[in-house]
């Protein structure tokens, strides 16, 4: 079986700015490609679960999401990380227009995109790692029944479900192999 470092995109790969869908917008976070070469190297498969509530909302098509995605993934590539895969839920389940307002499984806090990818590559969840910036991202990791749940935040005393909070990604190495 393997595992899989799940990370939430926006305020975990790149800076948070409300609904991204701009190449030129984009600004990554500090350590995100050298923490996710750790993993990978350690056997980890890096695998993006993102809400894209922009979408439904009508800010920005599937398209505009796709086009900055391929750019992303492209970025990761060069920098010697391999993305598995980009699991999306373009859905909400009050503010979404037309089809894309839908109570998704796979909207977060729900665990639909961790599970689909658990199928899909053979994931060992109790070994696998999720990186959020929500306690959204929290839930949908315990319910999915990932083994580490890890909180970015710049707030390190928040209440919260996950077993870490961590304000900087270098970090995120030396706490997982020091447990």
């Amino acid at each position: 079986m393997n595992k899989a470092l799940f990370l939430d995109r926006d305020g975990v790969i790149n800076k948070e700015i409300n609904y991204l869908h701009r190449i030129e917008d984009v600004e990554f976070i500090d350590g995100i490609f050298e923490m996710c070469r750790f993993f990978e190297e350690g056997g980890f498969l890096p695998i993006i679960v993102t809400n894209q509530a922009g979408i439904a909302r009508g800010y920005y098509s599937e398209g505009d999401f796709h086009v900055l995605n391929d750019w992303m993934l492209k970025e990761f590539r060069q920098k010697n990380v391999h993305i598995r895969k980009v699991y999306f839920c373009p859905y909400h389940p009050t503010d979404g227009v037309g089809r894309y307002k839908k109570d998704s499984p796979d909207r977060k806090p729900r665990p639909g995109m961790l599970l689909r990818a658990q199928q899909e590559f053979n994931l060992n969840m109790t070994k696998s790692i999720l990186l959020g910036d929500k306690e959204s991202d929290i839930q949908a990791g315990i319910d999915a029944g990932v083994g580490t749940n890890v909180l970015f935040s710049s707030q390190l005393n928040v209440p919260t479900a996950a077993d870490i909070v961590m304000d900087r990604l270098a970090t995120l190495p030396q706490i997982i192999t020091s447990k």
